[in-house]
């Protein structure tokens, strides 16, 4: 039988990164990968030349930069299996991590990810709370609680059922890099689906923390946010976790 799973990365100049992730990935999970859809969205000295794997990666390259919810789409129109992994290049495996996530999966869970580990970190990052103003601005304060079911899970590791994928149309291209993850997980959950967290499963991130040294990509953020705060789906997921 086909495995189930289609992964889509991009390289943004990335593949030093991507290199050692395909290994892992061929090293930990290679059975229930069917292919990687890997697109370049910038040109890029190739270092996976003369490079096999234990899975087809099928290159896109792009003619112009694409954001980030326009690379992924583009990505799942060569989709043919049920599952759909949105994945970052820094992420790495030091186990098996999808195959028990997919055998955890409830029947109406639309997207899946395990817990994310930080660099310098010994414990997972906490869940996310509903992305408001006053969350952000609380979330430096003492006390603050997180939440023990998240709102929202973030763009670097997503596992979504492709049904779930295909009848939310994928992500919404008007974000350009932030904001998008938040906004397709209200999407999921406002359609009926379930975000799932496999809590005893663990990916670790090699972040980049781009928003904190360049001003370009703080404007992304911020430009983002708004654009998640006037939107009809951030109401309607607000009143319905209220």
């Amino acid at each position: 039988p086909r495995p189930p799973i289609t992964i889509s990365i991009v390289s943004h100049g990335q593949l030093p990164l991507v290199l050692p992730l395909l290994e892992q990935l061929d090293r930990h999970s290679r059975a229930v990968i069917d292919k990687v859809v890997l697109t370049l969205n910038i040109p890029e000295p190739d270092v996976l030349a003369d490079r096999n794997w234990g899975f087809e990666v099928e290159r896109i390259g792009n003619a112009s930069p694409k954001g980030f919810g326009a690379n992924h789409n583009q990505a799942f129109e060569r989709c043919g299996t049920a599952w759909f992994l949105v994945l970052n290049p820094d992420i790495r495996f030091d186990s098996d991590v999808l195959t028990p996530l997919l055998a955890q999966a409830a029947a109406d869970a639309g997207l899946l990810t395990p817990r994310i580990l930080e660099p310098g970190k010994n414990t997972p990052e906490p869940h996310r709370a509903m992305l408001t103003p006053f969350e952000i601005v609380g979330r430096k304060k003492p006390g603050y609680v997180r939440p023990s079911v998240p709102a929202w899970i973030p763009g670097l590791f997503m596992l979504f059922r492709s049904e779930a994928y295909r009848q939310l149309g994928g992500f919404d291209e008007r974000f350009f890099m932030y904001g998008e993850d938040f906004d397709i997980c209200a999407r999921t959950r406002l359609a009926g689906w379930k975000l799932q967290v496999g809590e005893d499963l663990v990916a670790r991130h090699d972040a980049q923390r781009e928003s904190h040294r360049s001003k370009k990509y703080l404007y992304w953020h911020v430009t983002s946010l708004l654009k998640v705060w006037l939107s009809g789906a951030f109401w309607r997921y607000w009143r319905l976790r209220s």
